[in-house]
């Protein structure tokens, strides 16, 4: 467990301590021991130089009684022990024991060295008075001789008991000594873990973001220039920060901003990052792909196989897929491969650019459809005049009956032919005028352009007694091209009329709804399949061809009424089933800008 600065510098502080006190405690007795012991030897050795005089005249005779007693009454009087030892280690006299009970002194310390010349003292204990003694030994002369020992011992019961008060009071301060060093043991390590904690707490905070926090500078030189170091840090960190973050923003901002879709996978097949059109194109959820495989993401196999392709190879790829969805219909995309490359040039990877050219391919597909359905239409015709033209010169054109049967059709093909041509060129019209915003729009009033596309299809309703019916405030009005608009109507108050039964009825309403212009054309005639509800509008696209045909149709009308919607920036709609009859809405804006 990680412990605080605190308490790993303070119990190195006490334990230096201790070890200071104790090594000064420990020195101090042993100084005062040596001292006690010097100044001890030198007072016993003084009295010992005093007591010699009283040995001079007895020192070298027989005279032990008085050598006896003379030890004695210096014992007594000094209360010190004075003993007496011959050259040979033989106690002579002995102030405290029997001489004669006691042991040789010859091997003593302090004897030999006196017998060396020399002032000898020793501390042992006394295996005569059972005690530590400090013994001092001086030479006793006779004619310039050493005749003799003169021994004094003092107990050493007294250094003992100064030596323990002294080690009391030495106890009693260290103790007072050991707690002001711990707390100034204490006070220091606050002082330099201090400094520290408030470095490490600033670099808590910018590790949890918070960059524009600056570090106070203490006045110590290491730790001030750490301080200061770190605040440099912080600002770099935090104009870095910045950088990457307006840079990533930037790129997250023209990526997501881009029709193309964006997909960059790792080597491992993981998704590194996807913008916002390629999770529209792969029906996918932006903020779950990144860090899934690919093949979790993806579902369509093709794209898997291809990008598997591009993290296999080094050189960039393209392909068409498809892609077949449940709820919208099947997108075409255009994908473009490459390898994503680290700063070191290896490959770390694939991007995939995907491009939706669905509505490429749908005009593709229109083209072609209008190029086939233009060649068929236009070619019925003229086949059509061309036989009857041909079979006329073959001989017909002598009868009178077949010459202007002949010639009714070939007048009937032209016509078409003419309607078809001027549908085209309509068409033509209103797109040029849409692309360059020439379309004229005023306000008007919208019943009396309803009711004149109904007056232009009374006749075709009459020969079926169809009723066209209008309903529409006096007052709406809106900004429109009245021409267009009217002509709009009746290519749907005519398709009305022609895909009706007899006795029927057509209504076509006006109203503002949700902001909106809503034209409204209802029928009741055969209706039409939902499968070709999505084409209805394309140009020569025909539910029934037969009877499109049959009824005079040029299957253009409905792709008319579409672009002089749009060119009014509205949309149509329809909805119809079979049998029941369609409705056809003209959604308008209510304001032209």
């Amino acid at each position: 467990m990680k412990r605080r600065l605190l308490w790993q510098i303070y119990p190195v502080f006490m334990v230096m301590t201790l070890i200071g006190l104790l090594a000064f405690s420990w020195n101090v007795s042993v100084l005062l021991r040596e001292f006690y012991k010097v100044q001890k030897t030198a007072q016993l050795e003084r009295m010992a130089r005093v007591a010699t005089h009283y040995f001079e005249d007895i020192v070298g005779t027989e005279q032990f009684d008085k050598m006896q007693s003379v030890c004695t009454e210096l014992g007594r009087t000094t209360q010190l022990r004075y003993t007496l030892i011959d050259l040979e280690g033989k106690v002579l006299a002995d102030s405290d024991e029997n001489p004669r009970q006691m042991e040789n002194h010859l091997m003593r310390p302090e004897v030999q060295a006196v017998l060396d010349g020399r002032i000898g003292s020793d501390i042992r204990p006394s295996k005569t008075v059972k005690q530590e003694l400090l013994y001092v030994g001086l030479p006793l002369t006779r004619d310039g001789k050493t005749a003799a020992v003169l021994r004094i011992a003092v107990p050493l019961i007294e250094l003992r008991n100064t030596t323990q008060t002294i080690n009391r009071e030495i106890i009693r301060y260290g103790v007072i000594i050991a707690i002001v060093l711990a707390a100034l043991s204490l006070a220091l390590s606050w002082k330099i873990s201090r400094p520290l904690e408030i470095l490490r707490l600033g670099a808590l905070r910018f590790a949890q973001g918070d960059l524009n926090h600056r570090l106070h500078v203490p006045a110590s030189r290491e730790i001030g220039a750490l301080a200061e170091s770190m605040n440099q840090m912080a600002a770099q960190m935090d104009e870095r920060i910045r950088t990457i973050v307006a840079q990533r923003n930037q790129q997250q901002a023209m990526l997501g901003s881009m029709v193309e879709g964006v997909l960059a996978v790792n080597t491992a097949g993981s998704v590194l990052s996807a913008n916002r059109a390629a999770a529209q194109m792969l029906q996918i959820a932006q903020e779950q792909c990144v860090g899934r495989t690919i093949e979790e993401v993806i579902r369509n196999t093709e794209l898997q196989q291809f990008v598997r392709r591009i993290l296999d190879n080094t050189e960039p790829a393209e392909y068409r897929i498809t892609l077949h969805e449940n709820i919208m219909p099947e997108r075409h995309i255009q994908a473009h491969g490459t390898p994503l490359l680290g700063d070191s040039g290896s490959k770390i990877g694939a991007l995939v650019v995907l491009n939706d050219i669905t509505s490429v391919r749908r005009l593709e597909e229109v083209r072609r459809d209008f190029v086939a359905n233009v060649s068929h239409e236009l070619k019925t015709p003229v086949t059509s005049i061309k036989g009857f033209i041909e079979t006329l010169l073959d001989g017909a054109m002598e009868d009178p009956g077949d010459r202007r049967r002949f010639l009714e059709i070939i007048a009937r093909q032209a016509n078409r032919l003419d309607s078809i041509i001027d549908d085209l060129l309509t068409l033509s019209r209103i797109e040029q005028q849409s692309r360059q915003e020439q379309m004229t729009l005023e306000s008007a009033q919208i019943l009396p352009i309803l009711q004149a596309a109904a007056e232009l299809c009374q006749g075709a309703a009459a020969e079926k007694n169809i009723r066209i019916e209008v309903d529409c405030p006096k007052n709406l009005q809106s900004c429109v091209n009245a021409s267009l608009l009217e002509q709009a109507v009746v290519n749907l108050v005519d398709n009305a009329v022609k895909y009706s039964d007899t006795n029927a009825a057509v209504r076509v309403e006006a109203l503002f709804a949700e902001g909106e212009l809503l034209i409204h054309v209802r029928d009741r005639g055969c209706g039409i399949a939902k499968e070709h509800l999505p084409r209805l509008f394309e140009r020569f696209y025909r539910v029934d061809k037969a009877r499109s045909r049959k009824l005079g149709g040029t299957g253009l009308g409905l792709s008319i009424v579409k672009h002089i919607v749009q060119s009014h920036k509205g949309r149509i709609s329809v909805e119809s089933r079979p049998g029941e009859g369609s409705v056809f809405t003209l959604h308008l804006p209510r304001t032209q800008s």
